[in-house]
């Protein structure tokens, strides 16, 4: 025993949903971390604007002061000065106020030792007698500065007066709301961080953790699977509207053009095709006819009622032969039948030239042989077309032991090659072969209310340009109300009662169940272009025609050449 060869181990591949969280997560970083870069930026901002408003509000309320003016002109500036300067700065959450002369020499300084020497900035436009503010660098480190000039009673500059916040202060100012800042910024992160998370969780559960490359080639396989198995399959949703249908279900369902969002009932589907999918309970193996195909539907609930998958199986050619085989039995039972009724007669005939009867033997043999020959040599010289002889001269022996008449009329005349290729023997077996199947069981059935033997009448010959198949039995003919149903799936004489050629065409003799034959005749003539008139004369009429040189097909027109006429 051969050691198994280790499959490849599989690659790790990061989820789909994990890698939507790793992004979604990075994003939510991201907009936090900027909004609170913003929102610092802004802070920051607005601590700047409001400390150059409060420095020059400073700056001018001591430029304004009588006090410094008084002390501009006094030989000691410093000794009035610096207590008031030094008591403004305290009352006023300032970093420094300065007052120095024009020149920019310090009066006042919160360091007594700067007192003196040279203000550090800029005082050029306070001497032009302007107020500005600045950012400068002095003893006390970068801050924000304001330089306004002291007037006199005749507007002259006679001192100035510096009012400044340090860069430090405005900073210790905005720690407090920075960190409320970070805080909020964090926690936003958090909730968006465990919000991503429990709906990157809901997805992983829903893709089963597969990754992008995965689910691309599920789909992919999905798709081909789809379109490739030749069985229809249908998706329907909880309003009964088409989600899917793959290319076979087209086909079975003759639908044509985009079906998807279409309500199935839009479709036009079968009455009893429709009724099977729109109810809730499930269906197995259940037959049902279409224009042209007769199809096994199987339906089932997805989940918890998201809707319907239903799966169409085409049983057309397997019908076709299962017609096939069975006019092949019913040809095997007549000769056996007729192999039997020899034997009886053969033992007859020796039994009579025992007794020494020869003239009555002679006699009995001749008289059976033209009666069993006249039929044979009738169909023969009527009908050329082999397949159409054959089946008539199986189904005269099938009707006649079942005690049916069979005749043809003497108006049926075939040659042989008249009919095209695309009349196959396949349609003309079902065609003519469930006529006739269903006007024996018509017969048979009105043979008690109506006088005389059973009998079944068949008409085949060309007229003009159509092939004209006629079956005519001597049952009780078709209802009126029942001519509309007559090729509907189901539909039977022995169910609802009625005897008629229409009607439900026997397990025997056609193989297909109840109510099928006619309904397979139906679709034999609608695929080659012809026509199906049901009509009355002794009993029931069905009449076929179909055209010799059939037309392009158009689908469309088709479904309406199918005729009922009582």
């Amino acid at each position: 025993m051969s050691a198994r060869t280790p499959l490849p181990p599989r690659r790790l591949v990061r989820s789909l949903a994990g890698q939507l969280f790793l992004v979604q997560v990075v994003i939510v970083a991201a907009v936090v971390a900027g909004g609170a870069v913003l929102a610092y930026l802004f802070t920051a901002g607005r601590a700047d604007d409001a400390a150059r408003r409060q420095v020059t509000a400073v700056a001018r309320a001591v430029a304004d002061s009588p006090t410094v003016l008084d002390a501009a002109g006094a030989p000691d500036p410093t000794a009035v000065l610096q207590p008031y300067a030094e008591r403004v700065r305290v009352d006023t959450g300032v970093s420094f106020v300065t007052v120095m002369d024009t020149a920019g020499v310090r009066w006042t300084h919160p360091l007594p030792e700067q007192i003196g020497r040279p203000f550090l900035g800029h005082i050029d436009w306070a001497l032009a007698g302007e107020t500005r503010s600045e950012t400068y660098t002095g003893t006390l480190g970068p801050s924000v500065r304001v330089v306004t000039p002291v007037l006199d009673e005749r507007h002259r500059v006679v001192a100035l007066v510096s009012a400044g916040i340090t860069v430090q202060s405005i900073s210790a100012r905005l720690r407090g709301p920075l960190l409320a800042l970070v805080g909020v910024a964090g926690a936003a992160l958090v909730v968006g961080g465990i919000g991503t998370y429990l709906a990157n969780s809901r997805l992983r559960r829903h893709t089963h953790g597969m990754g992008p490359a995965e689910l691309s080639h599920l789909y992919e396989y999905h798709q081909a699977t789809l379109h490739a198995v030749r069985e229809g399959l249908v998706l329907l949703d909880r309003e009964h509207r088409v989600v899917l249908c793959n290319d076979a279900a087209r086909e079975l369902l003759g639908l044509e053009g985009a079906v998807e969002g279409r309500p199935v009932d839009g479709l036009g589907l079968p009455d009893a095709l429709l009724a099977a999918v729109s109810g809730d309970a499930p269906v197995r193996d259940e037959v049902h006819l279409t224009a042209e195909r007769v199809v096994v539907l199987n339906t089932s609930t997805i989940g918890t009622g998201l809707g319907r998958v239903l799966t169409l199986r085409d049983h057309t050619e397997l019908q076709a032969l299962s017609g096939e085989l069975d006019s092949v039995r019913g040809f095997t039972e007549a000769l056996g039948a007729q192999a039997h009724e020899a034997a009886n007669r053969l033992h007859a005939v020796v039994s009579l030239i025992e007794l020494g009867r020869h003239r009555e033997a002679v006699e009995f043999a001749t008289a059976e042989l033209a009666l069993a020959q006249r039929l044979t040599d009738r169909v023969v010289a009527a009908v050329g077309e082999p397949v159409l002889a054959a089946l008539l001269l199986g189904k005269a022996a099938q009707a006649a032991e079942r005690g049916v008449e069979l005749t043809l009329t003497p108006d049926s005349s075939i040659d042989d090659g008249v009919l095209p290729p695309r009349l196959t023997a396949r349609d003309l077996i079902t065609v003519l072969g469930n006529l006739i199947d269903n006007a024996v069981d018509a017969a048979i059935t009105g043979a008690a209310a109506n006088p005389g033997p059973p009998e079944v009448a068949v008409t085949a010959r060309i007229d003009g340009d159509h092939l004209l198949l006629r079956v005519a039995d001597s049952g009780d003919g078709i209802a009126p109300g029942a001519v509309d149903d007559v090729f509907r799936r189901g539909w039977s004489t022995k169910q609802d009662g009625r005897a008629g050629g229409g009607g439900e065409g026997s397990s025997r003799a056609s193989g297909h169940g109840r109510g099928l034959g006619l309904a397979l005749v139906a679709q034999a003539a609608r695929r080659n272009g012809g026509t199906v008139e049901v009509g009355r004369e002794r009993g029931a009429v069905l009449t076929v025609r179909l055209p010799l040189d059939r037309p392009a097909r158009d689908d469309a027109g088709e479904r309406e050449r199918v005729a009922v006429a009582p």
